[in-house]
């Protein structure tokens, strides 16, 4: 059957949805044309603190990182100097103490959080929905507003992670009590976030597991685990650069084990005289953010935006 449109008649415009009108400005040549140039705006101050790091001492105290096009000199000075596990201003030790005091406080959240939020998820029992309001808004809390309690906490039994009195500190005290101290200000986000991803999965695929005799660990492990593989992911990049660029926690709870951060500040010397090994310093404790950040960098996206979404 033919369709006839009176004469003078306007055909009505076909219906964009909003993704597709989304997706057809975001992936215009202009909007590519701009992320390009941001990208090599923010990519700027990188490549002039690789620069820096790479020229003598002299140059980078008296002349600007640009000049290296006209007057190229360049140098791995720095370099042995921060990395040698000789020298005075090496940064090796402090390398190794952020990588043990990362590692544990990246782990040991999602360990917590993924139990919590498919408790929040997909278990029933009393005051679920309070609780669960109450762990979000643990988010707003200033991490400057705990310190101190904690700190209180940590000198006094049963811990006693951090004596005042009494000799010097337990040699892992000070780990124990930063990877504590990171694990209470993960969890309220990474339990907020591994939520919304559990409540995307079908309920179906749940009660069908449930019909086949799967208890709350066959299911937890078996079914939620593999696919919660975004939202971990992503969790994990947030976590792992929170903690490994962290300098407050750091300077309050891990005196004896002093990570990167701490020793870059202590580097730049009273009067910044020591500023151009703080360049190679500080490229060095980038390089193992971004390598963690490319790997992962496929999942970073779909675990941010996991229940943002509906459909």
């Amino acid at each position: 059957m033919t369709t006839v449109v009176p004469e003078g008649a306007v055909a009505a415009a076909p219906v964009v949805s909003a993704p597709k009108a989304a997706k057809d400005a975001l992936t215009s040549p202009w909007a590519s044309m701009a992320a390009i140039v941001i990208a090599v705006v923010w990519t700027i101050p990188t490549a002039g603190l690789l620069i820096s790091s790479l020229r003598p001492e002299t140059d980078v105290k008296t002349t600007g990182w640009w000049h290296i096009f006209t007057s190229p000199h360049f140098t791995l000075d720095n370099y042995r100097a921060v990395l040698s596990s000789g020298s005075q201003n090496s940064l090796t030790d402090n390398l190794v103490n952020t990588i043990v005091i990362t590692l544990p406080a990246v782990i040991i959240p999602i360990f917590l959080a993924t139990m919590a939020a498919y408790a929040f998820s997909w278990m029933r029992f009393p005051g679920k929905n309070i609780l669960f309001v109450l762990v979000f808004a643990l988010q707003i809390v200033p991490i400057q507003v705990c310190l101190i309690p904690l700190l209180k906490l940590y000198n006094k039994p049963p811990f006693n992670l951090m004596p005042i009195h009494g000799g010097e500190n337990p040699p892992a005290g000070g780990l124990y009590s930063v990877w504590i101290s990171h694990t209470i200000f993960a969890l309220p986000l990474a339990i907020y976030l591994l939520h919304n991803f559990m409540r995307e999965i079908p309920g179906e695929l749940i009660e069908s597991a449930r019909v086949d005799g799967a208890g709350h660990v066959q299911i937890f492990r078996r079914i939620m685990l593999p696919l919660m593989t975004p939202a971990i992911a992503a969790f994990g990049v947030l976590q792992f650069l929170w903690v490994w660029n962290d300098l407050l926690v750091a300077i309050i709870f891990s005196q004896s084990t002093p990570p990167l951060t701490k020793a870059l500040t202590d580097l730049t010397g009273t009067r910044g005289q020591d500023w151009p090994l703080l360049t190679a310093g500080a490229f060095v404790s980038m390089v193992i953010p971004m390598i963690v950040f490319i790997a992962l960098q496929r999942f970073f996206v779909r675990g941010l935006l996991a229940g943002s979404v509906k459909g």
